[in-house]
Protein backbone atom coordinates (compact mmCIF):
# COMPACT_ATOMS: atom_id res chain seq x y z
CA UNK A 1 0.00 0.00 0.00
CA UNK A 2 0.85 3.95 -0.74
CA UNK A 3 2.74 4.75 2.54
CA UNK A 4 0.95 5.72 5.29
CA UNK A 5 -2.61 4.19 3.97
CA UNK A 6 -3.96 1.35 5.57
CA UNK A 7 -5.61 -1.28 3.53
CA UNK A 8 -9.96 -0.89 3.83
CA UNK A 9 -10.36 -4.76 3.65
CA UNK A 10 -11.39 -3.89 -0.35
CA UNK A 11 -10.64 -4.64 -3.75
CA UNK A 12 -10.67 -2.67 -7.34
CA UNK A 13 -10.98 -5.68 -9.63
CA UNK A 14 -9.46 -4.18 -13.19
CA UNK A 15 -9.45 -5.71 -16.63
CA UNK A 16 -6.74 -4.82 -18.72
CA UNK A 17 -7.45 -4.17 -22.27
CA UNK A 18 -9.80 -1.07 -22.71
CA UNK A 19 -9.10 -0.08 -19.26
CA UNK A 20 -5.88 -0.13 -18.45
CA UNK A 21 -3.96 0.15 -21.78
CA UNK A 22 -5.15 0.47 -25.16
CA UNK A 23 -6.68 -2.77 -26.59
CA UNK A 24 -6.43 -4.66 -29.95
CA UNK A 25 -9.06 -6.85 -31.63
CA UNK A 26 -5.77 -9.08 -32.68
CA UNK A 27 -4.66 -8.93 -28.87
CA UNK A 28 -1.90 -7.23 -27.28
CA UNK A 29 0.94 -10.02 -28.07
CA UNK A 30 4.35 -8.71 -27.11
CA UNK A 31 5.39 -5.91 -24.77
CA UNK A 32 5.72 -3.37 -27.37
CA UNK A 33 2.40 -3.23 -27.82
CA UNK A 34 1.28 -1.95 -24.50
CA UNK A 35 0.05 1.60 -24.52
CA UNK A 36 -1.22 3.15 -21.76
CA UNK A 37 -4.58 4.48 -21.95
CA UNK A 38 -4.39 8.67 -20.67
CA UNK A 39 -4.73 8.87 -16.71
CA UNK A 40 -5.01 5.10 -16.41
CA UNK A 41 -1.98 5.02 -13.97
CA UNK A 42 -3.15 7.96 -12.54
CA UNK A 43 -6.43 6.97 -11.70
CA UNK A 44 -5.08 3.51 -10.55
CA UNK A 45 -2.75 5.02 -7.49
CA UNK A 46 -5.94 6.98 -6.51
CA UNK A 47 -7.36 3.70 -6.23
CA UNK A 48 -4.62 2.21 -4.02
CA UNK A 49 -4.19 6.37 -2.27
CA UNK A 50 -7.97 5.23 -0.83
CA UNK A 51 -6.91 1.94 0.84
CA UNK A 52 -8.33 -0.49 -2.09
CA UNK A 53 -6.12 -3.46 -3.36
CA UNK A 54 -5.84 -3.76 -7.03
CA UNK A 55 -6.31 -7.02 -9.18
CA UNK A 56 -6.22 -6.99 -13.03
CA UNK A 57 -8.31 -9.89 -13.65
CA UNK A 58 -7.91 -10.75 -17.99
CA UNK A 59 -9.42 -13.25 -20.49
CA UNK A 60 -5.80 -14.51 -22.06
CA UNK A 61 -7.89 -17.30 -24.92
CA UNK A 62 -4.48 -16.49 -26.65
CA UNK A 63 -2.96 -19.16 -24.65
CA UNK A 64 -5.49 -21.75 -24.47
CA UNK A 65 -5.57 -21.44 -28.35
CA UNK A 66 -1.51 -22.03 -28.70
CA UNK A 67 -1.07 -18.65 -29.97
CA UNK A 68 1.28 -17.56 -27.85
CA UNK A 69 2.60 -19.06 -23.69
CA UNK A 70 2.24 -18.06 -20.07
CA UNK A 71 5.64 -16.32 -20.14
CA UNK A 72 4.72 -14.18 -23.02
CA UNK A 73 2.32 -13.26 -21.16
CA UNK A 74 4.12 -12.43 -18.37
CA UNK A 75 6.46 -10.31 -20.17
CA UNK A 76 3.43 -8.07 -21.25
CA UNK A 77 2.14 -7.71 -17.93
CA UNK A 78 5.98 -6.99 -16.38
CA UNK A 79 6.15 -4.21 -18.98
CA UNK A 80 2.36 -2.92 -18.29
CA UNK A 81 2.98 -2.45 -13.97
CA UNK A 82 6.43 -0.79 -15.03
CA UNK A 83 4.61 1.58 -17.35
CA UNK A 84 2.17 2.59 -14.77
CA UNK A 85 4.64 2.72 -12.28
CA UNK A 86 6.60 5.19 -14.50
CA UNK A 87 3.23 7.31 -14.68
CA UNK A 88 2.19 6.92 -10.66
CA UNK A 89 4.62 5.08 -8.15
CA UNK A 90 1.44 4.59 -5.91
CA UNK A 91 0.01 2.86 -9.24
CA UNK A 92 0.75 -1.45 -8.18
CA UNK A 93 -0.84 -4.21 -9.03
CA UNK A 94 -1.47 -6.44 -5.84
CA UNK A 95 -2.10 -9.09 -7.99
CA UNK A 96 -2.73 -10.19 -11.85
CA UNK A 97 -5.01 -13.08 -12.74
CA UNK A 98 -5.55 -14.32 -16.47
CA UNK A 99 -7.54 -16.46 -17.57
CA UNK A 100 -6.13 -18.66 -20.42
CA UNK A 101 -9.50 -20.71 -21.60
CA UNK A 102 -11.41 -19.96 -24.90
CA UNK A 103 -15.04 -19.24 -24.69
CA UNK A 104 -16.75 -21.74 -26.18
CA UNK A 105 -15.11 -23.66 -23.28
CA UNK A 106 -17.48 -22.09 -20.42
CA UNK A 107 -14.57 -22.45 -17.94
CA UNK A 108 -15.44 -20.98 -13.94
CA UNK A 109 -11.74 -19.04 -14.07
CA UNK A 110 -13.19 -16.81 -17.17
CA UNK A 111 -15.57 -13.94 -17.35
CA UNK A 112 -18.25 -13.54 -17.47
CA UNK A 113 -17.70 -16.20 -14.29
CA UNK A 114 -16.95 -14.64 -11.24
CA UNK A 115 -13.65 -17.35 -10.58
CA UNK A 116 -11.08 -15.13 -11.16
CA UNK A 117 -12.50 -12.57 -8.65
CA UNK A 118 -13.15 -15.27 -6.06
CA UNK A 119 -9.95 -16.31 -6.40
CA UNK A 120 -8.05 -12.56 -6.32
CA UNK A 121 -10.16 -12.19 -3.13
CA UNK A 122 -8.73 -15.09 -1.48
CA UNK A 123 -5.02 -15.04 -2.65
CA UNK A 124 -4.76 -11.22 -1.93
CA UNK A 125 -6.60 -12.03 1.91
CA UNK A 126 -4.09 -14.83 2.77
CA UNK A 127 -1.02 -12.76 1.30
CA UNK A 128 -2.02 -9.94 3.53
CA UNK A 129 -2.90 -12.57 6.72
CA UNK A 130 0.46 -13.98 5.89
CA UNK A 131 -0.61 -16.84 5.15
CA UNK A 132 1.34 -19.34 2.95
CA UNK A 133 -0.50 -21.48 -0.07
CA UNK A 134 1.12 -24.31 0.07
CA UNK A 135 -1.46 -27.21 1.44
CA UNK A 136 -4.65 -24.23 1.35
CA UNK A 137 -7.56 -25.05 -0.89
CA UNK A 138 -9.23 -22.51 -2.95
CA UNK A 139 -13.16 -22.32 -2.72
CA UNK A 140 -14.83 -21.28 -5.28
CA UNK A 141 -18.93 -20.80 -6.20
CA UNK A 142 -21.37 -22.96 -3.78
CA UNK A 143 -18.25 -24.17 -2.06
CA UNK A 144 -17.21 -20.72 -0.95
CA UNK A 145 -19.39 -20.60 1.63
CA UNK A 146 -17.50 -18.32 4.42
CA UNK A 147 -16.93 -15.38 1.99
CA UNK A 148 -15.53 -11.59 3.21
CA UNK A 149 -18.06 -8.59 2.90
CA UNK A 150 -17.22 -7.19 -0.33
CA UNK A 151 -19.81 -4.51 -0.43
CA UNK A 152 -17.04 -1.66 -1.27
CA UNK A 153 -14.89 -3.78 -3.29
CA UNK A 154 -16.08 -3.20 -7.21
CA UNK A 155 -15.08 -3.81 -10.85
CA UNK A 156 -14.03 -1.56 -13.38
CA UNK A 157 -14.57 -3.20 -17.32
CA UNK A 158 -14.97 -2.28 -20.97
CA UNK A 159 -17.68 -5.02 -22.13
CA UNK A 160 -20.37 -6.33 -20.66
CA UNK A 161 -18.69 -10.36 -19.52
CA UNK A 162 -17.07 -7.56 -16.97
CA UNK A 163 -20.06 -6.81 -15.77
CA UNK A 164 -21.63 -9.85 -15.47
CA UNK A 165 -19.10 -11.31 -13.85
CA UNK A 166 -19.25 -8.47 -11.29
CA UNK A 167 -22.57 -8.99 -10.61
CA UNK A 168 -22.66 -12.75 -10.21
CA UNK A 169 -19.30 -11.90 -7.88
CA UNK A 170 -21.89 -8.93 -6.08
CA UNK A 171 -20.10 -6.08 -6.32
CA UNK A 172 -20.68 -2.88 -8.22
CA UNK A 173 -19.52 -2.81 -11.65
CA UNK A 174 -18.38 0.44 -13.74
CA UNK A 175 -18.72 -0.01 -17.74
CA UNK A 176 -15.92 2.26 -19.24
CA UNK A 177 -15.75 3.67 -22.57
CA UNK A 178 -12.41 1.36 -24.09
CA UNK A 179 -11.58 4.56 -25.77
CA UNK A 180 -11.30 6.77 -21.99
CA UNK A 181 -10.72 3.47 -19.86
CA UNK A 182 -10.02 4.00 -16.08
CA UNK A 183 -9.80 7.27 -16.02
CA UNK A 184 -13.46 7.94 -17.51
CA UNK A 185 -15.39 6.09 -14.50
CA UNK A 186 -12.54 7.29 -11.72
CA UNK A 187 -15.20 10.26 -10.57
CA UNK A 188 -17.58 7.36 -10.00
CA UNK A 189 -15.61 5.49 -8.03
CA UNK A 190 -14.22 8.29 -5.59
Amino acid sequence: MPEGVSWNGSIAFLDRDGVINVGSENYINSPDQVVLLPESAKSIGTIRRMGYRVCVVTNQSPIGRGLWTSQNLAEIHKRLQEMVLDDDSDAHFDLILHSPYAPWEGAWARKPFPGMLEAGRQLIDRASEGTTLEGQTMLFGDDWMDRPDDSSSFMVGDREVDMIAASRYGIKGYLCNPNDGLSGVIKEII
